[in-house]
């Protein structure tokens, strides 16, 4: 019984390690940004690491009143871009920081990351 309950200690253990190292690879993230283009670089939009749309640049030449539903594509281009490769980026700052931890071949997504 009591090695038992120290296997489960150590579970436990680790468990809360990982936790921790989660809670601050997120954090980390938070930090780190990534810039998409559309348009040929007439929409740039930048999103962080907690997929979150922290600017939007647009060239003047983009803006045409006449035709402002080609503004609107290349902004939601621009921001599905910035979204996809955020998601990347966290997805291996996860896989680096949970390093060693996960037992091999172990994908993230199992975990919703």
């Amino acid at each position: 019984m009591a090695n038992g309950g120290q296997n489960m200690g150590n579970m436990f253990s680790k468990m809360m390690d990982m936790q921790n190292k989660i809670s601050a690879a997120q954090e980390e993230l938070a930090d780190k940004t990534t810039t998409a283009e559309a348009g040929g670089g007439m929409v740039k939009v930048t999103a962080n690491g907690a997929q979150k749309i922290t600017a939007i640049e647009i060239d003047p030449d983009a803006i045409d009143p006449d035709d402002l539903e080609l503004l609107e594509d290349l902004i939601i281009a621009g921001v599905n871009k910035a979204l996809d490769e955020a998601s990347e980026m966290a997805q291996d700052e996860m896989r680096k920081s949970m390093s060693g931890m996960l037992p091999p071949g172990m994908d993230l997504s199992q975990l919703g990351m």
